[in-house]
């Protein structure tokens, strides 16, 4: 793939995490539908850097900052080791720098809000750059290694940790607030229709994966940090089982 279709590609991504569209950026740029369509495809070099420039500053961006979240969505690792998730968790001053730096602090913006010395700071990312999770380059500046749809490992010893230090306190609250939202939905469905929720499920986390990936060059005064919940299994409540004629099916 040549570099300009790689740099189109990662714009798409991006374009797609502000909410933009093919006819918002014809709209932008006095172009057709149709013609933008072209331009964007892969199958044809027709983005000259003038174009790309122009699209860029609908999501407030330079050609910099799209180099970057190309760099940052290359393939690297899409997970850590059993072992390398355990050396986070024993460590919580090193399990906030990986989260932080995952989220695209840089090596100012941790030792402006964290009570961290710069040596300290260092120690911690270097050995974030042992476990391959970044890069640590000249000048204390650090590049990402991971792949976008880096996951923790299932049930392994960062999922844990949330589950038992962080949902409780996470789900403490009315969600009543600017920026807060919680839906809770029952019903009886088909498998059908629980494949194609399911299906929904994904593409909204994968979404925020992508938003996540957009937002990652801005200060990190400029962003706010969420947390996203997405839960779904057979359940009943287990206080109607005094009623129930037959045994609950198993829920898990």
């Amino acid at each position: 793939m040549s570099q300009i279709n790689a740099l189109v590609g990662t714009l798409k991504r991006v374009l797609r995490s502000h909410g933009l569209t093919y006819r918002d950026v014809a709209a932008s740029l006095d172009m057709s539908e149709v013609s933008v369509k072209r331009m964007f495809s892969s199958r044809r070099a027709a983005m000259t850097l003038q174009r790309l420039e122009s699209v860029c500053r609908l999501v407030d961006l330079d050609l910099t900052d799209l180099v970057a979240h190309y760099e940052q969505s290359k393939q690297h690792i899409s997970a850590l080791t059993l072992a390398q998730e355990e050396h986070l968790v024993a460590d919580r001053s090193l399990l906030l720098v990986a989260l932080l730096v995952r989220n695209g602090w840089g090596f100012a913006d941790i030792l402006g809000a964290y009570r961290f010395s710069a040596s300290e700071c260092v120690h911690l990312l270097a050995q974030l750059d042992r476990l391959g999770l970044i890069e640590l380059q000249p000048g204390n500046r650090i590049r990402l290694r991971i792949s976008r749809d880096f996951r923790w490992l299932s049930n392994g010893p960062i999922e844990r940790f949330f589950e038992h230090e962080v949902q409780t306190e996470f789900l403490h609250s009315r969600f009543d607030a600017d920026g807060e939202m919680r839906l809770y939905l029952s019903g009886a469905l088909t498998a059908q229709s629980i494949e194609r929720v399911q299906h929904s499920l994904r593409r909204v986390a994968a979404e925020f994966a992508d938003a996540q990936l957009g937002d990652s060059t801005r200060p990190p005064a400029k962003r706010q940090n969420i947390g996203l919940l997405l839960a779904m299994r057979p359940w009943y409540l287990s206080a109607f089982d005094t009623y129930r004629r037959e045994p609950r099916p198993p829920t898990a």
